[in-house]
């Protein structure tokens, strides 16, 4: 039914059913307000079993009211910390903001679920009260009691030992890593082929067909498909002296090689053998795609250099000293510099006395020059169609550099004589030089771009050490400045956001239970979830190897939302006990012991329910795996704490607390 209430508002929301709308949900949180609302009616009616007096449906009545406060506000807190990823911009955005509309759809139909439908269902179905506990539950009872009556007894042990565990996972993180986002297995290989500015069409399809036939060779290779050079119309213009090779893979389980990264170097090490002197690079195409889009770069991160006054070649020299300092970087692998020289140019330069001594123009020689090329004579009209009539000399004079030397530049004509001539090459010097391959510019300043990619290490790390060595080792002229992009500048930005949006989150988290209990004290003491439900996400990605990515960072803003559910679920217990005028210490305990059997359902179901998304090895499951992973570690730490940290510190925060 929650699900269903989702669909129909995704539906209205415009909404698609994908991997992330509904990959992301967890039937396990779905059920916590019934799992509560149901084991409440449950215990209450077995409490009360010997109340023949009281009607059933007045039993079943209570009960939901003794916990419909704090299922309400443990729900709205999961809904509400939901709201700040809407706030997320970029592909982390489009990503992320559908997965948390879906959740707090699905969590809005639960709650309406959990109020309504369960209390009546509850009053059909539970009309006898349970005679036994399951043994599973008793086993629990059983070695629960005396672990709890040890924490209580010395409290100060149990607070210093859970926070203790809490500072040395701080510790842990900087050893994790970042990345923006993991990437997905597209199930294909972009490999671009770099060759120099002067190659020609013909031989860049010569070395395109020679790599492809390397590629096909692999029998993890079903096919491979190159195109060479891009329009200038196109969002990214590039030569013919590169190549874009799409190579299709076969199913990963008939491969000789354990992962994609081994199949790359070993095809990298036989093109290298092949094609000396030829630079690959690879990617997958999607990714290469939104690499471009995004920062302009094809590869995962640009250094880019900008300067408003050096020269082409001075930039090539410092780009060049970029390159090698980041090359022994370990992790970051085919580094390549910006080609903006090496293009072979026919140029003419007009000797002005020359021609003035033979009364000549400028002009005449310079009309002469542009026919080389084509020039334009006049316009074909074809009804409303016009085309362009140009000249142009054939194709055997304009590869000749010697014909184009003696191309006839008309003289003066003296008399009804013959008009005279004379060569080009008295009027102007011809020769082929090194010019420019491509001027690049960003915010009116030129530059140039070394690009890398990152392999068999995080993202974070390698661009951090690449900066540390690039600011010691490379001295950039005045006025000259260094920015790093691609991935890495998307990974900054994301963090910065979720800097934000954390920290509103646990503001959120905290006015809610401020609302729900009226004490900053117990607001506190419920708000010590968190710290120990992030202590579980962090251990749970340094056991499976996981870097910090925007997915992680999803999932500790959801953890927070459902770590904090069962505090609120137990102290709203040990408040009611207090105020029926149980003391402290004694309240915490009967409230530990009523609540021991929701707390257990509520996490484990939760666990559960992620368990899937953890473990999958479909399309897309490498977005999630971090996103559930983060989730299941939080719980099962944030779980102990409640069943036990929470108690043993209450009198602490109930000294003052008055009763109700």
């Amino acid at each position: 039914l929650s699900m269903l209430v989702a669909v129909i508002l995704m539906r209205w929301a415009g909404l698609s059913g994908n991997l992330m709308s509904l990959g992301a949900i967890d039937f396990g949180i779905i059920v916590d307000g019934a799992v509560v609302v149901i084991e409440s009616i449950v215990a209450y009616i077995y409490l009360k079993r010997d109340d023949h007096e009281t009607p059933h449906l007045e039993k079943v009545r209570r009960a939901c009211h003794q916990v419909a406060r704090p299922v309400l506000f443990a729900v709205g807190i999961i809904m509400i910390v939901y709201i700040p990823i809407l706030a997320l911009r970029g592909i982390e955005g489009k990503m992320f903001r559908p997965m948390a509309l879906t959740v707090v759809f699905a969590m809005g139909g639960s709650l309406a679920c959990a109020l309504t439908l369960m209390p009546v269902l509850a009053s059909f179905f539970l009309k006898r009260p349970l005679e036994k506990e399951p043994i599973l539950f008793r086993l629990c009872k059983r070695i629960y009691a005396p672990l709890l009556e040890r924490a209580m007894r010395r409290p100060g042990r149990t607070a210093v030992a859970s926070f203790s565990v809490f500072a040395a996972s701080l510790l842990v993180i900087p050893f994790l890593g970042a990345e923006f986002v993991p990437k997905l297995d597209e199930g294909a290989i972009a490999m671009q082929i770099w060759r120099l500015p002067s190659v020609s069409l013909e031989t860049s399809n010569e070395i395109s067909s020679k790599a492809e036939t390397v590629a096909v060779s692999f029998p993890e290779i079903r096919t491979a498909v190159s195109r060479t050079g891009r329009a200038e119309i196109a969002t990214d213009p590039m030569g013919v002296e590169i190549s874009d090779t799409y190579l299709i893979l076969e199913p990963p389980d008939t491969w000789r090689f354990d992962t994609k990264a081994e199949l790359i170097a070993a095809l990298d090490e036989e093109l290298a053998e092949a094609l000396p002197g030829v630079m690959f690079s690879y990617s997958q195409p999607i990714e290469l795609r939104v690499d471009e889009l995004i920062s302009g770069v094809r590869s995962e991160v640009g250094i880019k250099i900008f300067s408003s006054s050096g020269s082409l070649e001075e930039m090539k020299r410092v780009a060049e000293e970029v390159a090698a300092v980041v090359r022994e970087v370990p992790g970051m692998v085919e580094v390549k510099v910006e080609q903006t020289t090496g293009l072979p140019t026919v140029t003419l330069d007009v000797d002005r006395e020359a021609i003035a001594r033979l009364g000549i123009n400028v002009e005449d020689v310079l009309d002469v020059i542009e026919t080389i090329g084509g020039k334009q004579l006049g316009t074909v009209i074809e009804d409303q169609r016009r085309y362009a009539l140009q000249a142009r000399f054939s194709a055997d004079v304009r590869a000749d550099l010697e014909s184009l030397r003696q191309l006839p530049i008309s003289l003066p004509a003296k008399g009804g004589g013959p008009v005279p001539w004379v060569p080009l090459s008295q009027l102007a010097k011809i020769e082929v030089k090194t010019g420019p391959a491509q001027i690049s510019r960003e915010n009116i300043q030129r530059k140039i771009t070394v690009e890398l990619n990152v392999r068999d290490r995080d993202l974070a790390s390698a661009v951090a050490e690449a900066q540390e060595r690039v600011a010691a080792q490379v001295d950039l002229p005045a006025g000259w400045q260094i920015q790093w992009g691609g991935q890495f500048e998307n990974l900054a930005a994301a963090s910065r956001r979720l800097a934000l949006l954390v920290p509103l989150a646990l503001l959120l988290i905290f006015v809610l239970l401020y609302s729900t209990f009226k004490s900053t004290r117990l607001s506190v003491l419920i708000y010590l979830n968190v710290p120990l439900a992030l202590t579980g996400g962090i251990a749970a990605l340094l056991l499976r190897g996981y870097p910090f990515s925007i997915s992680a960072g999803v999932g500790f803003i959801a953890l927070f939302g459902i770590a904090v559910m069962n505090g609120v679920v137990l102290i709203s217990t040990v408040v009611q006990r207090r105020a029926e005028g149980v003391e402290p210490r004694k309240a915490a305990s009967e409230g530990a012991h009523s609540r021991l059997r929701p707390v257990l359902m509520t996490a484990l179901t939760d666990i559960i329910g992620f368990l899937p998304m953890a473990i999958a090895a479909t399309a897309g499951a490498e977005v999630q795996r971090p996103l559930a992973t983060v989730v299941i570690g939080g719980l099962i730490t944030s779980m102990l704490l409640t069943l036990f940290v929470l108690p043993a510190v209450y009198p602490w925060f109930a000294t003052k607390t008055r009763t109700r």
